[in-house]
């Protein structure tokens, strides 16, 4: 698909009625206006394909394509599909089995991992615990959730060597493997999955960089030990069949945008994924075999001055059967800061945001969650 591919305007009816979506941000509940018409599937125009496969050509006019379909994806809805990413078929199928075989064991075995453990909200969590937006339901999934160490990090050879400001940010936990060492293939899978993303993610970034018209390692020194982390989402489906127009209906995963740079997501065959688009109709990001669907985050579209968007979306499951998902949330370090880019900024406007670190940012956009009641430390 062209970088300059015409995007489909879908206007509402005048007749059509609409209602104000609340949503938590890192300055307090903002408000989305959103359309009371059924979401429909997603047009190729608002949610692109991209093949990603020559971000790592040797030539760079065949990277610099690739990113500026990535700019013109960003731009427009803030979400898109990558294709011909590497990672192997296997390996996604093994840690999807890999998740059932743990989401369907006994709840008493399940909360051996329980988040209740962790410093960081590693861990299993479990059914109506998590109420991602505090202005719709209880969520009505399970989740399984671990994040970044350097000890399982390829990259890392010495973590006792990890410069202290950055080792700070870091806390180790292991006992949710020991918990979940009843599943021989489970850890082994999850991890072998978390590598894979998170060698893809750095690759990424390079691209994000060159789709800014920067150089493309311009980010390099600022994910060395990323914020990278992984969950598995158990969706059972939603009991109560309910118009997704309803104000009240039940959500899988409330109406949310993420923190950092950007999430990658695979999803199962089931659905669920929508999106709310620039005309406030709420689009379903139906899954596509061997792809990912990648969103931007808050932190990214601060540091682009608005030029990327970072775009509400939720999960309702209304399929009957239970859904898998597993996003791979990438930002930079935690000890990092980054101010909006230059580039972001035509001539005679000014910067919209101020400069805050990665650790404040994600601290205060986590404050807005589980009804602004934080019970624990991001780091």
């Amino acid at each position: 698909m062209s970088a300059t591919t015409t995007i489909k305007n879908y206007p509402a009816p005048e007749s059509c009625a609409a209602t104000q979506l609340r949503i938590m941000s890192g300055d307090g509940p903002v408000t989305r206006t959103v359309l009371r018409t059924p979401p429909r599937d997603a047009d190729p125009s608002e949610l692109p394909v991209i093949d990603i496969s020559d971000i790592y050509s040797p030539l760079l006019p065949e990277r610099r394509q690739v990113a500026e379909k990535l700019r013109s994806a960003c731009t427009n809805t803030g979400f898109f599909y990558i294709a011909n990413h590497g990672i192997p078929t296997k390996v996604l199928n093994t840690a999807h089995a890999a998740s059932l075989d743990f989401f369907r064991q006994p709840r008493t075995v399940k909360d051996q991992a329980s988040s209740e453990q962790s410093q960081i909200f590693n861990g299993y969590q479990g059914p109506r615990s998590q109420r991602i937006n505090p202005f719709e339901s209880v969520d009505v999934r399970e989740s399984f959730s671990w994040k970044y160490d350097p000890k399982y990090d390829e990259t890392v050879t010495d973590p006792a060597a990890i410069p202290a400001e950055v080792a700070r940010c870091l806390i180790s936990e292991d006992f949710l493997w020991d918990a979940t060492a009843n599943l021989p293939e489970f850890k082994t899978a999850i991890l072998e999955y978390w590598r894979s993303c998170l060698r893809l993610a750095r690759a990424l970034v390079r691209s994000f960089a060159l789709s800014l018209h920067l150089p493309e390692d311009f980010f390099d020194e600022k994910f060395s030990h990323p914020d990278a982390t992984f969950c598995v989402n158990y969706y059972p489906p939603l009991k109560q069949v309910q118009l997704s127009t309803d104000e009240d209906a039940e959500v899988s995963i409330g109406s949310h945008t993420d923190f950092q740079l950007f999430t990658m997501l695979w999803q199962d065959k089931i659905g669920g994924l929508q999106v709310l688009n620039k005309q406030g109709q709420w689009i379903n990001a139906k899954p596509i075999e061997g792809t990912f669907v990648v969103n931007i985050a808050d932190y990214m579209q601060r540091i682009t001055n608005d030029l990327y968007v970072s775009t509400v979306h939720r999960v309702r499951n209304l399929s009957g059967k239970e859904r898998i998902s597993m996003p791979f949330f990438f930002g930079f370090n935690l000890n990092e800061s980054c101010d909006v880019l230059d580039s972001c900024v035509p001539e005679g406007e000014e910067k919209k945001y101020q400069e805050i670190s990665c650790r404040d940012w994600v601290e205060r956009r986590a404050k807005g969650m589980n009804q602004g009641d934080l019970k624990k430390p991001i780091l």
